[in-house]
């Protein structure tokens, strides 16, 4: 009997392709044989490196980050090509040599030289020498932008010069620009030299101990059984693994070709099924404590302790989390979809003896939380324990004798995770650099209160239109950009016009870093949501607006803690926080089943409004709106019953 041949939509998924079809950093060169392994020891070394400045070094800032930017230029054309069509085995053009040479030796020059540039002060851009070598070096970081990162934070970047230069004389904007502390020398790419690289690292170690699998089976073990469970897993693996991998795209894909498919069989739509991976992927990056690279960048910016940001995520992130979570829930009941078979499920109690794989994140929560030690020395620490854990994988593997030895950390595991720690922090440094080169734009020409003159003008003084308007520049500057890029640009822009309109300091930052981040499953450059769609060959668009629905949550959430911070745990008592949780689910839960239309029957149009309003109601932690929402919402609820129930004959 001949074998059917294979439709498109049962093609298997090729997660490489995926990944350099949507996401810029998997579109790198490819080493083989001595040049392989010469890169591969120069990623490393550079990692190593890392570790090693942030924990021991008394290197100035000048010294220290000009190193470190001369380096990252390095590994990232050693890694990235000009364009896709340029990628062959151990090809590296003459052309990107002479740019990377040209733009890495002004770093070198400078950290070499650092303290006779710093007594020179602005008189060292009389110096042509001095001149073009800063104009050499931001050029070569602008082109290795529009290869790692891509054009659209690139375009900004372009237009503040040129802005700059045209308003501001040439030798003080290179000096603001390249030889201070307030360019590309600036807060975002401290803190990528400081805490994020190493942060990084941490991840690429902790991947590589079966982490990423022992959340996918605990989330099976959890959720698997009950009705619509695959999607109820991939929300609960997405938000664990995502908080590790910090790349919305990656986790859609890598997380996404075991949960989507599974959702298919179970019944949902495709469009259904890829857009809850990637609004779960999407929101692993709010999840503490890892919360990506932005988190250590606004700790950096409010002057908080990192701990105190990740707690004031906790919230959110839960409200984020439940929404989806019963989104899909309750289109698994309107559907009549069941679980997945108990015996084929994992069981709990045989995962309890791989619980610890959990301790280098229980160790670098607790070092954090308890303020004893550097951010830096948490996560060296934290690795420190991820490797004997590894290491505890091995022992594990020969006590029971097991054939799986897929988590065992070995010799080239360990060169692994130092290897991807380095060419991951290539885009988020890169992204630092242009963030770097924005703020410091603004600060030269004092842009920046030109444009809070302008919001504060088009609002007219009202909050809500301010963050609308705000709301829409952080979304449309993060389409296809790093969430950490997007971050610094939003914070050094618009988190102070809200700041100067009244919105508390905290809940400004929060309120730009989510919607920079909604940007991936966002319409119309949503790269999270096209990534699923492509695993589960549905439409891209309407799988971008079912991402955008059940991430529904990511919309309205910060307005509420805009305009009340009481959410982000300010000003608050244990009494009020556990009134707030409490109310904020139920608003969540209102607000989803309007979305869906379906409770224990379909939602008549007329109920799913109030239904809605009631949610939105709870959402704003004040005790009459609760009130208010609480009764709607029951009526609501008991209508859908009891009400209505008896039709005609």
């Amino acid at each position: 009997m001949a074998m059917k041949k294979k439709t498109a939509a049962e093609a298997p998924v090729n997660a490489e392709e995926l990944m350099k079809k949507y996401d810029r950093e998997s579109n790198v060169r490819i080493w083989e044989g001595v040049p392989g392994k010469i890169i591969r020891y120069v990623c490393a070394a550079f990692s190593v490196y890392c570790i090693w400045v942030t924990l021991f070094s008394t290197m100035m800032p000048e010294e220290k980050l000009n190193l470190f930017l001369g380096l990252m230029l390095v590994i990232g054309y050693l890694n990235y090509p000009v364009s896709k069509k340029h990628v062959r085995p151990n090809y590296l053009p003459w052309y990107d040599i002479v740019i990377m040479v040209l733009g890495a030796l002004p770093f070198f020059y400078c950290a070499l030289n650092a303290h006779s540039i710093i007594a020179l002060a602005t008189r060292v851009t009389r110096d042509p020498k001095m001149v073009i070598m800063a104009i050499l070096a931001i050029l070569a970081y602008m082109e290795l932008c529009r290869r790692c990162v891509g054009l659209p934070i690139l375009c900004v970047v372009g237009v503040l010069l040129v802005y700059a230069f045209a308003n501001v004389r040439f030798g003080k904007v290179i000096y603001d620009l390249f030889y201070t502390t307030t360019g590309i020398m600036s807060t975002p790419i401290n803190v990528c030299a400081k805490y994020i690289v190493v942060f990084i690292i941490f991840g690429a170690f902790l991947e590589r101990t079966g982490i990423s699998n022992f959340f996918i089976n605990l989330a099976n073990s959890i959720a698997g059984a009950s009705a619509g469970g695959p999607a109820k897993v991939a929300v609960i693996s997405s938000a664990l693994c995502g908080m590790v991998s910090g790349s919305s795209v990656g986790n859609t894909v890598t997380t996404g070709s075991v949960t989507i498919p599974m959702m298919k069989r179970t019944g949902y739509k495709p469009e259904f099924a890829g857009a809850v991976e990637a609004a779960a992927s999407t929101g692993g990056q709010i999840m503490p404590p890892i919360m990506g690279a932005a988190a250590f960048l606004m700790a950096e910016y409010m002057g908080i302790p990192y701990g105190q940001v990740a707690l004031k995520a906790i919230l959110p992130a839960v409200l984020y989390f439940a929404g989806i979570y019963i989104a899909v829930h309750l289109e698994a009941r309107k559907l009549g979809l069941k679980g997945i078979p108990k015996e084929e499920l994992p069981k709990f109690t045989k995962l309890l003896p791989k619980v610890y794989l959990l301790l280098p994140l229980v160790v670098l929560v607790w070092l954090v939380a308890t303020n004893r030690h550097t951010m830096q020395f948490s996560a060296a620490v934290a690795i420190g324990i991820t490797i004997l854990v590894g290491l505890y994988n091995n022992l594990v593997t020969i006590a029971t004798r097991s054939q799986d030895k897929s988590d065992n950390l070995n010799f080239t595991k360990f060169f692994d995770a130092l290897e991807a720690g380095a060419k991951s922090t290539i885009t988020v440094a890169v992204a630092c650099a242009m963030a770097g080169l924005v703020a410091g734009s603004i600060t030269s020409t004092g842009l920046a209160s030109k444009l809070i003159t302008a919001v504060v003008t088009i609002s007219g003084g009202r909050v809500l239109i301010a963050l609308l308007l705000t709301m829409l520049c952080c979304i449309v500057l993060g389409m296809g950009v790093p969430t950490t890029a997007n971050y610094c640009i939003m914070a050094s822009t618009c988190a102070p016009i809200l700041i100067t309109i009244g919105v508390p300091q905290v809940a400004a930052h929060f309120f730009v870093f989510y919607f920079g981040i909604v940007a991936d499953i966002t319409p119309p450059v949503a790269l999270a949501a096209y990534a699923g769609s492509a695993i589960a060959k549905a439409p891209p668009m309407k799988t971008a607006f079912n991402a955008s629905k059940l991430a529904i949550a990511a919309f309205i959430v910060p307005y509420i803690f805009a305009m009340n911070p009481a959410m982000l745990l300010v000003d608050t008592t244990a009494v009020q926080v556990v009134m707030v949780v409490i109310t904020s689910i139920l608003g969540i839960f209102g607000v989803a089943s309007a979305l869906n239309g379906h409770l224990f029957r379909s939602i008549a149009w007329p109920v799913r409004l109030v239904l809605a309003a009631a949610g939105l109601l709870m959402l704003d932690p004040t005790m009459l709106t609760d009130l208010i929402g609480i009764v709607l919402m029951a009526a609501c609820v008991l209508w859908q019953r009891f009400g209505g129930v008896k039709k005609a004959a």
